[in-house]
């Protein structure tokens, strides 16, 4: 069972909104009398999210090194090149999760996407192989295609992401 732990800002509909999960599942997983009194490091409980701590993969990105590192039981298995957020469209700092997979989702997503526990953030693959390695998505983690099949093939829904500058 996953817990996140609210952080400044956050309502339950947001946390809602960054793991995919219907507002009323979290409120009854929770027993949440009154959903807008929650607080700051308050642990929620997003049903339908493996507990990332019983999965032995972990994933690294470097913002500046424009690389995503696989580890299994904290030994490194891969290092992949990517691409990240231009500038005006960060990617985002700090530590999610893999909330849930779309294959093939089209477009410049390339041939699998996946989500992160922040909305409309994931790790993707792309229509524009010429882009990895450079500050150019909207914020998303980019990958040759392959690359995301394969470690989407590995790491399933619940697995760390620490993304760092």
């Amino acid at each position: 069972m996953y817990q996140h732990i609210v952080l400044p800002g956050e309502t339950l509909f947001s946390i809602s909104e960054d793991y995919r999960t219907p507002y009323q599942a979290i409120l009854a997983a929770n027993q949440i009398p009154n959903p807008n009194m929650i607080y700051v490091g308050q642990p929620i409980v997003i049903p339908g999210i493996p507990d990332p701590a019983l999965i032995p993969y972990f994933i690294d990105v470097s913002i500046s090194n424009r690389t995503l590192s696989l580890y299994e039981n904290e030994q490194l298995q891969k290092v992949y090149p990517i691409a990240v957020g231009r500038m005006l469209y960060d990617t985002p700092v700090g530590e999610f999760i893999i909330v849930n997979r779309e294959p093939n989702p089209g477009g410049p997503f390339g041939t699998l996407w996946l989500s992160l526990s922040k909305k409309s953030y994931g790790i993707h693959g792309t229509n524009d192989p010429s882009s990895i390695g450079h500050a150019v998505s909207k914020g998303c983690i980019r990958m040759f295609n392959q690359d995301v099949e394969e470690l989407g093939s590995i790491v399933p829904n619940g697995t760390r992401v620490r993304i760092r500058p």
